[in-house]
């Protein structure tokens, strides 16, 4: 007689499947890349230590250098992954880190967080506030553990940005560093939400024609990864949901919301963007959507034109080219 297969109890089609022995398995980001010198661009990368505890830890790029002890712009990273999979250590990652990095010319740390649904949220915000925290003791007239961000980072040139997952992390960071008593040592000169993952219970433009098996899937995703607080109007992945922070507070100066025209969150990053706009928070923001593509698009091919302008764009804004005037 052969064996029953085991039963499954959540599944998302290509990125994860949760048995109901409690087995987890990721369909995807499960590769490993070691960091090294990229022969194409020059960027050197290597692998960090940050909190020993929780086995938190980092990918570190370094741009090819024209000069010695040259400051640049520090961008930390968060990978998407709908908070279940993904790494900075995988190809796709570590190849488009060290795509902008080569071309904006920045230092960046790509924060490996902890993933659900074994860690679920807050686990990730936690280990992006003390990726954070860590980096912030390089600052100042005190030298950090890290000699890269100690010889090579301009503080008051500090970014966060992320993809979809990692973009929620980033607005979670952003508006938890406006906060009077947060405590960082270093200012956030500027946020990229890259086709960020909010949702919420009620559909909004083209959600409303979304397949009703995909919608559901989205729908039980934020449950999934966040079981102490399940509704889709958590504030968390809801930022404009009643009883939400105040956008005015996000704790920054400068916003990059990049979206694409097929993505099923395309909406909620415009609609993130006409809130921030009315919100009466004073700084500078912009918003990129890339036509006729998809979620995530760029990391499937990173020499197509429109991964290589969306990428030139991300560049000017880490360089402070090109921005609007302030709203």
């Amino acid at each position: 007689m052969e064996p029953s297969k085991p039963e499954i109890a959540y599944e998302f089609p290509g990125m994860l499947r949760i048995y109901k022995d409690g087995r987890v398995e990721r369909l995807m980001g499960t590769d490993f890349v070691p960091a090294s010198t990229d022969l194409k661009t020059g960027v050197m990368s290597k692998d960090i230590k940050i909190l020993s505890e929780f086995d938190l830890s980092a990918r570190l790029f370094l741009p090819k250098l024209t000069k010695p002890n040259q400051k640049l712009p520090l961008v930390i990273y968060f990978h998407g992954g709908g908070f279940c999979v993904g790494s900075p250590f995988t190809s796709r990652y570590n190849s488009y880190l060290n795509a902008i990095v080569a071309e904006a010319n920045i230092v960046a740390v790509s924060v490996s967080y902890r993933l659900a649904p074994e860690n679920p949220l807050p686990a990730a915000y936690e280990d992006a506030r003390a990726a954070l925290q860590w980096i912030g003791s390089h600052c100042g007239n005190v030298s950090g553990p890290e000699a890269w961000l100690n010889e090579h980072v301009d503080f008051e040139r500090v970014f966060l940005a992320g993809l979809s997952a990692g973009a929620n992390i980033v607005h979670n960071l952003a508006i938890a560093a406006g906060e009077v008593n947060f405590g960082l040592k270093v200012g956030i000169l500027g946020v990229v939400l890259e086709h960020p993952y909010f949702w919420g219970s009620n559909p909004i433009g083209s959600e409303a024609h979304l397949d009703l098996n995909m919608k559901a899937l989205v729908d039980r995703l934020w449950p999934l990864v966040c079981p102490y607080s399940p509704d889709n109007d958590d504030p968390q992945v809801n930022p404009v949901a009643k009883g939400a922070p105040s956008l005015v507070g996000l704790g920054c100066k400068r916003v990059l919301v990049c979206v694409a025209e097929k993505d099923m969150l395309r909406d909620r990053g415009w609609l993130y963007y006409e809130a921030l706009g009315r919100s009466g928070w004073k700084g500078s923001l912009e918003i990129k959507e890339t036509e006729g593509e998809d979620h995530a698009f760029y990391l499937n091919d990173l020499e197509s034109e429109k991964a290589k302008d969306l990428i030139k764009h991300l560049a000017a804004f880490y360089n402070n080219k090109d921005m609007p005037t302030l709203i």
